[in-house]
């Protein structure tokens, strides 16, 4: 049977928005994440990232960063006792950069191509998942992909979701205040879909 998933996108939601993260020491993880990532760990959800960092194309910074980056994340969550099961990144911008960096990619959030690698390599059900992000662009990639989605108010969220929403063609299916409080959120609609299902 194929694994339900919290697809997760990165800066903003996981770590703070600085930009571009051009250096390990600008990585910082958020309040509670930790402990959002822990309890989809627990409940045995898989915690998947999937992310754009374009600054490779543009020029900001190298590859060999981004996972750099990714190891400090991993440690960050290990000291709290979480982990992520797939983390799946996309360094290309369609208009900016040189080759290999710059091209039209499939990877490039909101084409499905990171998804479609997730599904594959850890046997994923994007109809029985959540996409949690800060961008009204995540949300409209987390209805494309058919899983449900969640703004979180961190990152570029509050400003998006406070000028932005009346513009958005998809809207949330939850707005929560940050990662910790989307986690609680989702166990809380399985919990009720399972006493549904039990007629309880």
């Amino acid at each position: 049977m194929a694994h339900r998933a919290v697809f997760l996108d990165r800066d903003g939601t996981i770590n703070e928005e600085v930009g571009y993260v051009n250096h390990i020491e600008r990585f910082n993880l958020l309040p509670r994440v930790g402990q959002a990532i822990r309890l989809l760990n627990q409940h045995e959800w898989k915690a998947v990232v999937i992310t754009n960092q374009s600054g490779v194309a543009r020029g900001y910074f190298p590859e060999s960063l981004i996972h750099q980056v990714h190891q400090k994340m991993q440690d960050l969550l290990k000291g709290e006792g979480a982990h992520l099961d797939g983390i799946y990144y996309c360094p290309h911008h369609p208009d900016i950069g040189v080759p290999p960096y710059r091209q039209k990619c499939r990877c490039r959030k909101p084409a499905p191509g990171l998804i479609e690698e997730a599904v594959k390599e850890l046997d994923l059900d994007t109809s029985q998942s959540y996409l949690v992000g800060d961008r009204g662009v995540d949300v409209e990639f987390g209805h494309q992909i058919g899983a449900k989605a969640i703004l979180v108010l961190t990152g570029y969220g509050k400003g998006e979701w406070e000028y932005f929403r009346e513009q958005w063609k998809i809207k949330p299916d939850h707005v929560a205040e940050d990662l910790f409080d989307a986690v609680q959120w989702i166990l809380l609609q399985e919990s009720y879909r399972q006493n549904l299902g039990k007629g309880g």
